[in-house]
């Protein structure tokens, strides 16, 4: 099987592609809040621009913002664990809430918000592969607010077979795909959003635009990865410089309690 060069776990390519042909990002998030596409009648990408000098950014994050309805909608791909996801969910939400209420509004007027959030890894102790979290009192489970909801998509946790019945499973397992057999497979489907979208990948990474933004982002991480490389570097000098200067000290103290004791 012949390995993809580039995958939709890339952040650049998943917003790239759902940007550019916003009737599968509709339809991707009338599948996730289980609403009928006809029912949305406002649809709005707040930032669709992807800014190249942005892309070398440490902390450069490619989300999609929407409104739908008068609800805010944050979509995202998030590749790797750094270990503290769970809380960075709970900012990412709150930015984009606190964000939608404009200054001297009643905070009754708040917008429900909602955070999709797509993970190459897994997050939670389970086998089901989605979760949707709210606020609960925990006894009672009573419902703090609703204009409060995050789903996580677990790609790992996909079923090994094909749905092709479950259309936002063929999205998950698309995102996921590693191979061009995989690719194939989903135009093969006969659900039409999963050719639009195999083409759109074609179309796209075959892009001199796209590709140079893949290039910017991997220059990005190496540099990254030789600065982390020469702080632990410098680090492990100045606990090695640390400990010697300790040693001596160490030392010079016994031989002044020696030379004391008329040893």
């Amino acid at each position: 099987m012949k390995k993809l060069e580039y995958t939709f776990k890339s952040d650049i390519l998943f917003k790239m592609t759902l940007v550019k042909h916003q009737r599968l990002l509709r339809r991707l998030v009338a599948e996730v809040l289980k609403i009928r596409v006809e029912d949305i009648q406002e649809f709005v990408v707040l930032n669709g621009e992807i800014v190249p000098e942005a892309i070398g950014k440490k902390f450069c994050r490619l989300d999609i913002h929407l409104k739908i309805n008068g609800e805010y909608v944050d979509v995202e791909m998030q590749v790797s664990n750094e270990g503290n996801f769970r809380e960075r969910l709970l900012v990412y939400w709150s930015k984009v809430f606190a964000g939608a209420l404009g200054e001297g509004e009643d905070y009754r007027e708040a917008a429900r918000t909602i955070l999709i959030s797509f993970v190459n890894f897994n997050l939670f102790n389970c086998a089901e592969y989605t979760s949707e979290f709210a606020v609960l009192e925990k006894r009672r489970y009573e419902l703090l607010t609703d204009k409060m909801s995050i789903f996580v998509f677990e790609l790992g946790k996909l079923p090994k077979q094909i749905d092709a019945n479950n259309v936002l499973e063929l999205f998950l397992r698309a995102f996921r795909a590693d191979t061009e057999e995989e690719l194939e497979n989903f135009e093969n489907t006969g659900v039409a959003e999963m050719k639009e979208m195999i083409t759109a990948y074609r179309d796209i990474t075959s892009s001199p635009d796209y590709v140079d933004l893949e290039r910017k982002r991997l220059m990005n991480r190496l540099d990254e990865g030789q600065a982390l490389r020469h702080a632990r570097e410098l680090a492990a000098e100045e606990e090695r410089a640390k400990w010697q200067s300790e040693r001596e000290a160490m030392a010079a103290e016994i031989a002044r309690l020696r030379a004391q004791l008329g040893e």
